[in-house]
Order: C-alpha cells, then sequence, then structure tokens
C-alpha cells in the first residue's frame, strides 16, 4: 500500500481538504503498491528460501496484497487457520515437512486457490502437484513477472474486475494496449506517463503525494526515480492529456500536499 511520510498518517485520517468548493477525502490508505481492491486479497507465502520469499512478500506488497510470508508449514498452518487467505504460494521441499501433504490438508477444508512454486521440475513431480490439489504449477528459476501476472489474473477473475477502457473527459485510457486517446486522437506516453496517468484515472478526485507517486513508478526493474521525475512527467503528461497546460483540467496541484485528478473517471 502507499504511505504518506511528510504528514503523518493519524493526521490524515482526520482530514479533508476542501477543493473548488467540494469536499475531497484525502487518500491515505496506507499501500506500498496498486490500490484499489486487491489491497484486501490475502496470500499466504510459504517458501523457505529467505531471499525468494522477501523478493516475492516485497513485490506483491507493492502491488497492493496482504501477504502472510511463512518459512515452515508449521507457520503457515498457524496463519492458514488464524486468517482468511484467498490464494496460496507454496514450496514443495521444506525444512520440516513437505509442501504436498500440507496441500493435501489444507484440500481437505478449503478450496483456496494454490499455486506450486518450487525446483522439482520433472513431469512426474508437476502430476503429484496437481494430483495434491495445486491449481498452478511454476517451477524454479521463475520469471516473477510472470508470477505477477498469475496472481493478479487470479484476483481479476475472482473479483469480477474488468479493465478495458477508463473515461474522463475527453481522454480515453486502453489499460492493457497501454495507449491513451486526447479527444478522439492517439497520444504517445513513455512507460512513466502511462503509470502515472493509469493511477490517476484509477483513482479520481483523490489526493496522492509524491511519494505514493514514486512508489507507482519504481518498478521490478529497479528504476531510479526522484522529486523531480515526478514533476517533470506531470508536466509531459500536462502537455499531452490537457487542452491548456497551463491552465490543467485534468492534474490539480494541491500546494503542499500532492497531486489531483479533478475529473470523474467511468469504465
Amino acid at each position: 500500500m502507499l504511505r504518506f511520510s511528510s504528514v503523518s498518517l493519524e493526521v490524515f485520517r482526520r482530514r479533508m481538504y476542501r477543493y473548488n468548493g467540494k469536499k475531497i477525502h484525502i487518500c491515505c490508505t496506507e499501500y506500498r503498491g496498486r490500490l484499489g481492491d486487491e489491497a484486501l486479497s490475502s496470500i499466504l507465502l510459504l517458501e523457505d528460501d529467505e531471499s525468494i520469499n522477501r523478493g516475492i512478500t516485497f513485490i506483491l506488497e507493492k502491488d497492493g496484497y496482504q501477504v502472510y510470508s511463512c518459512a515452515t508449514v508449521a507457520q503457515a498452518r498457524t496463519v492458514f487457520h488464524g486468517q482468511e487467505i484467498q490464494l496460496m504460494i507454496c514450496d514443495i521441499t521444506l525444512p520440516d515437512g513437505s509442501g504436498l501433504d500440507f496441500v493435501k490438508e489444507v484440500r481437505e477444508e478449503s478450496g483456496v486457490h494454490i499455486i506450486f512454486l518450487t525446483a522439482l521440475d520433472q513431469e512426474v513431480d508437476q502430476v503429484m502437484g496437481y494430483e495434491a490439489g495445486a491449481d498452478d504449477y511454476i517451477t524454479k528459476p521463475f520469471s516473477l513477472s510472470v508470477l505477477r501476472l498469475k496472481v493478479s489474473a487470479y484476483f481479476k477473475k475472482r473479483q469480477g474486475v474488468s479493465e478495458e477502457r477508463i473515461e474522463s473527459g475527453n481522454i480515453c485510457f486502453y489499460v492493457r494496449e497501454m495507449r491513451a486517446l486526447a479527444a478522439g486522437k492517439e497520444i504517445s506516453l513513455t512507460k512513466n506517463e502511462w503509470k502515472m496517468l493509469r493511477v490517476f484515472m484509477e483513482h479520481p478526485k483523490q489526493i496522492l503525494s509524491k511519494n505514493q507517486l514514486l512508489e507507482q513508478l519504481f518498478d521490478a526493474e529497479g528504476d531510479y526515480v526522484d522529486e523531480n521525475t515526478i514533476a517533470v512527467n506531470i508536466r509531459r503528461l500536462r502537455e499531452k492529456i490537457e487542452p491548456d497546460s497551463s491552465k490543467p483540467e485534468y492534474i490539480k496541484n494541491i500546494r503542499g500536499i500532492g497531486y489531483l485528478w479533478d475529473k470523474e473517471c467511468r469504465r
């Protein structure tokens, strides 16, 4: 989830800002990644390799998921029975038991979506994994991007999320195709401009701080961004989508706080 830094979260929870005569709620949920319903989705990660566990946890939390990270079957069993888990990512070879046995145990009482993530890559291993109750099977070494897509696809299907296009004013944003139209004319967007336009249009009428936007632009490839990057991308994006970039109608600057997409959006 995204986080505020310069002003305490507790203060933001209690405050509303009035802008152009309208009350606007500040987006103060403490996300580390994407905003939205996915933030409520819980994932149990059972992986004893510390570096892999840490990397997966970081990227999924950045995407907005609640991740319960475990290194042993005993820990995972406790979490599973104590939390409402929607998806489980599970290794097979673990220090205190077998992931296969744990999945069989889980399957006796739950239909939770299960992905095996393991170095056991023989056909017989995959067969055993599916027979134990897995819904998917990924072998190591693996692509973190592929894992992210599989997780995202599952929750989109589960929640019935349609991700076709978002419209706001004369802007039409095609999310999957990474393209946008302004007044019917296609505009060329860089990767960072696309990310920024997406987060604004997915959260209209919400004030987003610079730190929140920075976390949206920082990706798994480790691209470095700073506050100047935000200002530069805001300026370039305004030049592409605003009828008059000197008098912005879409992206408004909220002095001392951040930025606001000041038009309603519809899917």
